[in-house]
Parts: C-alpha cells; structure tokens; sequence
C-alpha cells in the first residue's frame, strides 16, 4: 500500500511498473516498465513512429478550440428549448448562471492540478493519486465509457438533426434526403467520417479541431446578435407578430420562472400539472439538471496535456481553463437570454409537437417567425455540423483516456493492453478502433420516436459525468491538504518547497478560494446526483427505464472500485483502505513571474508600448 506521507523528494519509479516487476526502488536503476503516464514537462519533445507515446504537438490555440469545439453542441442549440418551456423565460437563464457557477468550480480545480503536474488524462490520473488507486480505476473506465456514448449520442443527434421538417400551418420546410434516409445510414456515414478524421496525425487533428471551433464561436455570436436585433427591430412585412417583441415574452402573462411543473410520459403525453411553489421548484430543477449536459466538454482542456507542445509552459493550462470558462458560460447565458425574447415558453414546439428534433429549436422558431424561414435551413445545418464535430471530439478523449488504462496495465490481458498502448505517429490507434466499436450503440437510436433513445443515453452521460466531476473536487481537496502537509512535514529542499506554495509568484494557476470552490461543486453534484432522477417518482406509474436510466451509473462506479479492490487484494478486507500516493511529482512552475493574461502597462500615458502592450494582452484571451 502507498504511504499516506507526501512524497516529494524521491519519487517512485514503481507506480508504474507491472504487477510482477513492482518494486520501491530508486529511479537510477534499470527496471523494465511500462511507459510512465506523467512524463516531465520539460523534456524535449519525442516523436517515435511506432512507439507506445502521443506526441506533444498541439499548441494553445489548438487546446483551446479542441475543448471549446467539444463543448458548443445540441445540449444548447436544441436543448435549450426544453429549458424555455420547462422553466420560463428568467428560470431557464438563471439555470445556465448557476450550473456555470459549478462547471467553473469543477474546471478551475481540473486546471489548478494538470497546470502544476500536466499528466496524461488528468481526470483518471489525479483520483488515483490523492484519493484511491481504486476510485482512479473506476472514474478512468467510466469515464471513457461516458464519452464513448457521448460520441455515440451525438452521432444519433446528427442522424436525428438532418431529418429536418418544420410546419406550422404557415411555413413549411423539409429536407426530403434526410427524412427519405433511414437514420442508420446516417449514422454509419458519419461514424465513419468521426474514425478517420481520429485516425489523422495528432497536429493535423488540432488544426482542423481550430477551424471547427472557429466557426463555431463565429456561430454563436452571430446567433446572439441575430436573437438580440430580432427582439428590439420593426418587424417584417412577413413577420408572424406587428409589433416589437421587446420583454413580452417576460411580462404578463408570462413571467420570470414557471408557476407550472408539466409531468409528462416518457411518450410526451401530459398526466398532469404541479402548480404554485412546489412546480416552480421542480421545474428549476429539471432544467438545472439538463443544463449541466450542455456544459459536458469543459474538461477537455485538461485531457490534452498530454499532447500539448507547451507542456512545460504552465501558463498554457492556466490561460486555457480561464477563457474556455469565460467563453462557454457567458456565450451560454448570452444565447439563453436573447432567444428567451423572441420564443415563449408556451410555443408548441418547444412543448412536444415539433414534427423534427431540428424544429425544437428556439433559434429556428425565432428566425421563421421573424420572416427568414431561409436561415433556418442554414441554422439546422450548422446545428448538424456541431454535433459531427461533437462526435469527433467525444471519440478522442475517450480513446486516450482508454490509451492511459493500457499504460496503467488496467485494460486486461497482456496481449490486450499491449496493442492498446501501441501508437502510430503519435496516435493510439486500436484505442481508437475499440471506442468507435463502443460506439455502435448509436444504433438504437434509429428505433422508437426521434430522440427518444438519444434522450436515455444523456441521461447515463449525465449521471457518469457527476459522479466523475463530484470525484474530481475531492480529489482537489485532497490534492490542497496535500499541499499543507508538505510544508508541516518540512522534508523539501527550498526549491521544491517554491513549487508547492500557491502563494508563489510563480505558482502555475491560482484561483482565489479554490478549496471553498471545490467543495461547492463536489455538494451541488452529490445533490444534483442524487435528485436527478425525481422525474421518474413523478410519473404515473413509475417510471422504471427513467429511473434506472438516472441511477445506474451509481452503482456502476462502486462496483468497479469492489472489482479493483478484490482483483488486486482478494477478500482481505484489511487491505482494503485507501490506497494513495499523494505524489508530488513532476511539478512544474511558471516562467516569469509576469503572468500571461494580466494587463501591466510597461509606460504611463498613451504610448507606442502601452499600445503594442494592449494588442497582445487581447490576443492572447482572444487565440
């Protein structure tokens, strides 16, 4: 079992090393291992061929707009209909604030620890460490499992999406391709697409990953202006309204949060209405709960550490973390207020009678009914090419935290794991070709009404993304009382001991109260966790698939830290306690301490410096 003690001084070669070759020895001596999961930052970049490694390729811009890309999909283009007509038009935006409040929590404690030790998929990687070998094992399977079905969700959303038909009685629009076409040919041709583009040299996957995610953000900003013009301008001679819309879908008789919660079937058919407080409430949180799906991605910043060219440069992580929070949850609440005033909350479509998934979209309601039925087939496009995209990031995280079990000798059978840790050209390409296998269950989204399936899948992907965000937040909790230690044990040499103080200028990434953070999103994901299946209770009768569909990831996760624990102790429950290195290894620090990101005029007044000064200070929250 690993010492409770931090270990700073001599670090231990064996926390890698095989079953049968594990031994604490020192670090000089020539024991055969498996390749190491937390290399050092500084080392200079290695491209073997056909080595058991990913290449350190990817710059910032491209980590950047990997994570940013595998954020922005249909959990807000389509889902945020759903959130409009169950909580209101003020309760939907207040949702988006608060479930951005504990995504920026989660993140921000993600960050702090991949900046100070970047490591191959950090998520897996930091629980064994400052927690159990047991919980890193379980949160490393689960989550590859959950962004395997992610990818396999998005992919049925694509398949869904492009079976595009919008009728209102006053406008019709039909993509007759898609609507001719089963979905599984959809699906295998995208599916397809999603393999090779994952199949691409790890810096020709970043450059394409930066065009996506340009576009993307070219997207929502346009959409955000659009929402914003079509809310204050005179309408169009073909517009379905005579007069601007302004705040009325705010006013009487609508009103900031719904009075109504609407318990409906897992067929859509209304059994009966909650009113007063207790509907508002419920109402709320139910749309917090979907909320936190359309914030799934963030913490992809961190899985591409181990990838990234400036792995030394803690300043990276840090600038990273910052902007894709910035970004995501102020482009998210940006879209949810500007939509909610130009659609109701009582529109049909948002409510269940759309004809396609693509028609649930407030965005498309919006431009129809504003007399620009035209952009509705380019909005249902783009809508189409971010949950593509969506698809192809889900695969690749989910094929190198599936790569760093096989490092971890955690993926069974030696002959398994050994071709699992193969890579080419910097690419784990069996890890690759076993998650597109997993993700054939997209296939059961082809049955039942569009987006049934592809509902019961986001609701294991919510469940198995709480349960891997609350774990995260122990873990920094941990990893900060670790940090305390250090300095009480006092067997650190006084530049190590720099490393650990966050209070150091030069510390990686410091976020003020970040103790107090983490525990605040490790109490709003238990809860949220625990009630997020109270919909189920509601139905009648119970509702069986909804319930397991909310709640099966739970014990999925303490299954599999039983299995570890028996596989690696049998039934000696003696043995059985935490197993936990707090390891300290492999820190690294800032370069300067002139922080990137922080506006420091070099001059007083309006000069050629403080000017040049300002430009670069934009850019780089800006690249």
């Amino acid at each position: 079992m690993d010492h409770e003690k931090p270990e700073v001084v001599s670090p231990r070669v064996y926390e890698y090393l095989s079953e049968a070759t594990r031994s604490p020895v020192s670090p000089d001596l020539d024991y055969p291992r498996t390749p190491s999961v937390d290399e050092p930052g500084n080392v200079d970049e290695q491209k073997d061929p056909k080595g058991d490694s990913v290449w350190r390729v990817l710059k910032e811009r491209h980590i950047n707009m990997i994570a940013f890309s595998g954020t922005i999909g249909n959990g807000l283009f389509l889902g945020c209909g759903t959130s409009l007509a169950v909580a209101g038009a003020g309760g939907s935006v207040l949702s988006y604030i608060l479930m951005g409040t504990v995504i920026c929590s989660i993140i921000s404690s993600l960050c702090e620890m991949t900046a100070l030790m970047p490591v191959n998929a950090p998520v897996m990687e930091f629980p064994r460490r400052f927690l159990d070998r047991g919980v890193g094992f379980a949160v490393g399977w689960m989550y590859w499992f959950a962004y395997a079905v992610l990818a396999a969700d998005e992919l049925v959303a694509v398949s869904n999406t492009i079976k595009f038909r919008y009728d209102d009685g006053r406008t019709f629009l039909n993509w007759s391709t898609g609507n001719n076409v089963d979905n599984a040919v959809w699906i295998s041709l995208f599916l397809v697409i999603v393999i090779v583009i994952n199949m691409f040299p790890v810096r020709v996957f970043g450059e394409l990953e930066y065009v996506f995610g340009c576009i993307k953000i070219t997207f929502i900003v346009m959409l955000i202006m659009l929402m914003l013009i079509l809310g204050i301008m005179r309408p169009r001679a073909d517009a379905y309204y005579t007069q601007t819309l302004g705040s009325r879908y705010w006013d009487s008789p609508y009103s900031f949060f719904n009075p109504t919660y609407h318990v409906k079937d897992e067929d859509g058919n209304l059994q009966r209405d909650i009113q007063g407080t207790i509907g508002t409430f419920l109402a709320m949180w139910t749309t917090i709960v979907h909320a936190i799906f359309a914030y799934v991605g963030m913490d992809i910043i961190a899985s591409t550490a181990a990838e990234s060219k400036s792995l030394a440069d803690a300043e990276s992580m840090k600038m990273g973390a910052r902007k894709i929070n910035l970004r995501i949850i102020t482009l998210y609440a940006l879209a949810m207020l500007t939509v909610s005033f130009v659609v109701p909350r009582d529109h049909p479509f948002i409510n269940g009678k759309a004809q396609s998934v693509g028609a649930k979209s407030p965005f498309i309601i919006a431009v129809v009914e504003a007399g620009l039925p035209a952009a509705a087939h380019f909005f249902n496009a783009i809508f189409v090419f971010s949950s593509f995209t969506c698809a192809i990031n889900s695969m690749y995280v989910a094929s190198r935290v599936l790569h760093t079990l096989a490092l971890q000798d955690q993926t069974g059978p030696e002959f398994i794991t050994r071709r699992l840790r193969a890579c080419r050209s910097g690419v784990p390409i069996r890890a690759v070709l076993v998650t597109a296998g997993m993700t054939l269950i997209g296939y059961m989204g082809r049955t039942g009404t569009p987006g049934e399936r592809l509902s019961e899948l986001a609701s294991n992907c919510t469940v198995t993304f709480l349960i891997v965000y609350a774990t995260v937040c122990g873990t920094y909790l941990s990893f900060f009382k670790t940090l305390e230690d250090v300095k009480l044990y006092g067997n650190t040499s006084e530049a190590q001991a720099a490393m650990y103080d966050r209070d150091h200028p030069r510390y990686p990434y410091k976020s003020h109260g970040q103790w107090l953070k983490a525990a605040y999103g490790m109490v709003a994901c238990t809860i949220l966790l625990i009630f997020n299946g109270v919909a189920a209770f509601l139905e009648d009768p119970f509702d069986i698939r909804r319930f397991i569909a909310s709640y099966i990831g739970i014990p999925v996760f303490f299954l599999l830290i039983l299995g570890y624990k028996i596989k690696r102790h049998g039934f000696h429950f003696s043995q059985w306690g935490p197993e936990r290195s707090n390891d300290l290894r492999n820190t690294i620090q800032a370069s300067s301490e002139k922080r990137k990101g922080k506006l420091e005029f070099p001059d007083h007044g309006f000069t050629k410096d403080n000017r040049r000064t300002f430009v670069g200070w934009v850019w780089v929250w800006l690249k």
